[in-house]
Order: C-alpha cells, then sequence, then structure tokens
C-alpha cells in the first residue's frame, strides 16, 4: 500500500498540542504547571495551533484535574494560541458550572477559548462517585446534558430563569471527543467537530471517523466534517534516543493496567524484566498510535498515519520525563511540518 503523501499537504494541514501536565517521579504539582506554561510559550512560537488540556482524576501522574483552572493558567501566560479541553468530561459536572467557567475563560481571553467534551468519567468508578455523578450513570445522559449546556451558551438564554453569566452568547466553540462510535455519531448529527482518540484506542479510529464523516450533517457551526485525531510522537535527533524517552510513557501506561498508577517515571535501557510479554503486547497494542523516532522516522511515519486517517489536523500527546526533551520533540516536529 501506497502511504505516500507530499510535504505539502504535511505541512496544509493544523498541528496541535495535548497536554496533562504530567508529574513526574519525584517531582511536584507546581513544578509540572510550570513546565506546562513554558511549554505553551513555546507551542505558540512554534506555530502549534491549539493547546489543550485534558482532565483526569486520581491519577498521580497527572496534574491537569482542574482542567478549567489551568486552561486560565495557560491562556493568562500566551497571547495568540488556542486554549482548551481536551477534554471536560460533562458528566462530571453540572452543564451550568460548566457554561459559566468557560463563559469565564472566553470573558477574559476572547476568541482562544475551545470546549472539547467527553463522556467518559476520566477516573476509575470509586472517584467518578466521589465526583457526585450518579453511580447508575454510563454516558448515556451526555446528549441530553450536551443540550442543556448548548442552551446556556445560546444567546436566546437570556430569557430563561436560569443563565449562565458569563457564558450566554459567548461564541465558544464546543468539540466532541471521543474513543468509539458514540461520540462520532453525536458529533455528526449535531454538526460539531469531532477529535478522536486515537493515542489510547488505535482500533476504533478509522471505523469512528468513518462513521462521523458518513453520517455528517451541516449545522451552523460546519459545512463539512473536520476531524482532529489524537497521535503519541516521540521525537528525538537519534533513534536510539527517542525509544529510550518513550520508556517513561511505556511505565507508566504499564503501572495503570497493573492498577498501581504511578507518577511519570525516568527512562530505562530496556523494559525487558520490567513488563512480561503479555503486558508487553497489551501496552504496544494500546499504544499502537504512537511515532517514536528520529526526524526522518517521525516524517515517514507522519505520512503513513495521514494517509490512513486523512486528518484534517492532528493534537499530539508526547509524556516524556526530562522537560527539555519534550520540548526538543515538539520542535522537531515543528521543524517536519513547516511550522517552524
Amino acid at each position: 500500500m501506497n502511504h505516500f503523501i507530499d510535504d505539502a499537504k504535511l505541512k496544509q494541514i493544523s498541528y496541535s498540542v495535548l497536554d496533562l501536565a504530567p508529574i513526574t517521579e519525584g517531582g511536584t504539582p507546581g513544578e509540572a504547571f510550570k513546565n506546562t506554561l513554558n511549554l505553551a510559550q513555546q507551542a505558540e512560537k512554534w506555530g502549534y495551533n491549539r493547546y489543550w488540556l485534558a482532565e483526569h482524576h486520581n491519577m498521580p501522574g497527572i496534574g491537569s484535574s482542574a482542567t478549567s483552572v489551568v486552561i486560565g493558567y495557560v491562556a493568562g501566560g500566551t497571547n495568540t494560541i488556542r486554549v482548551g479541553s481536551g477534554g471536560i468530561m460533562l458528566p462530571n459536572h453540572a452543564p451550568l458550572v460548566i457554561a459559566e467557567q468557560f463563559g469565564t475563560l472566553e470573558a477574559m481571553y476572547p476568541g482562544r477559548i475551545d470546549l472539547g467534551l467527553g463522556r467518559a468519567p476520566g477516573s476509575d468508578q470509586l472517584t467518578a462517585m466521589a465526583l457526585r455523578r450518579d453511580s447508575r450513570a454510563n454516558g448515556q445522559e451526555f446528549p441530553e446534558q450536551l443540550e442543556q449546556l448548548r442552551s446556556y451558551l445560546d444567546a436566546g438564554s437570556s430569557t430563561n430563569r436560569v443563565r449562565a453569566i458569563p457564558g450566554e452568547g459567548q461564541d465558544i466553540p464546543i468539540w466532541l471527543l471521543g474513543s468509539s462510535g458514540f461520540s462520532a455519531a453525536l458529533a455528526a448529527q449535531l454538526g460539531l467537530p469531532f477529535s478522536f482518540a486515537s493515542h489510547f484506542s488505535p482500533e476504533n479510529t478509522v471505523p469512528a471517523l468513518t462513521r462521523y464523516r458518513s453520517l455528517f450533517k451541516p449545522s451552523k457551526v460546519l459545512d463539512k466534517p473536520y476531524a482532529m485525531v489524537g497521535l503519541n510522537i516521540i521525537a528525538a535527533d537519534t533513534s536510539d534516543a527517542a525509544h529510550y524517552l518513550a520508556t517513561s510513557f511505556q511505565q507508566q501506561f504499564l503501572s495503570v493496567i497493573r492498577n498501581t498508577a504511578s507518577q511519570l517515571p525516568a527512562p530505562v535501557d530496556s523494559m525487558e524484566g520490567i513488563w512480561t510479554n503479555e503486558e508487553k503486547n497489551w501496552v504496544m497494542n494500546q499504544l499502537k498510535s504512537s511515532i517514536i523516532g528520529n526526524r526522518d522516522e517521525v516524517r515517514e511515519q507522519l505520512h503513513s498515519f495521514l494517509d490512513e486517517t486523512q486528518a484534517d489536523e492532528l493534537i499530539i500527546n508526547t509524556a516524556i520525563y526530562d522537560h527539555s526533551a519534550r520540548l526538543r520533540s515538539y520542535e522537531i516536529v515543528a521543524e517536519i511540518t513547516g511550522m517552524k
């Protein structure tokens, strides 16, 4: 199969950053946030389109649990890059609260805020209950919550008895996020942009994107489908260095499947002896949508990934222990794609 895409097309799409504010082994949340802001400032300088932060809870290695707060911190320390959620897990929150929070952010940083929404809890069931979610909820209520949220942001909501202030009448782009076909179909039905989590759900990527595009109905928001796809990229100046750096991410993912979630660990020379063959196969399958390598290897694999997905935009997750190496990875991608 020919995966070739000429560099002109490679340079035509947009590239964005997905950040979980990683807390490294021995590090603190404060350090994680300083690194997040520094990365956002560099990403803006290099030409990345948007900078999204993800809501997760009860995860020792993820600092972005209070997602709206971190978005405000990043937006306040940057000037032009779009900042948003990748995503807010709406079933964890009252729609009115999210409308107010993002209405506040949009009022502070007009024209720069995105609201990406997911329907998973972003946590385990015990934590989900601690977040005041109905223990029986399974995400099926998401369409109704989304409708409530959109109604609070609608300009016509000023006549309602319950109003989102700030929030009502503000033009805040809403994205639906998903790792299966559910949100793909809903985004298509509503004519909204869609972002797929290929970085941890690679098997469902093409079916979900196909479903979104085939079912899409034009709306006031979009006249044609717009799909952004999540991708893990760990780039370095040499292939060996990239694969060494990637062991931090692999160890962290392994700790999740072992139910021993940890801070982002330092890289190791080899994963052999750390994971079993069964664990290795599981981790590598889940992280199949990952590009690891030097400049030429990353460029070639980017061609293949874009050929397979036909993504309108890529949002890149890069979990690297050393902050300077993480910056360098994003810089290499910026150079390959012509942003920098």
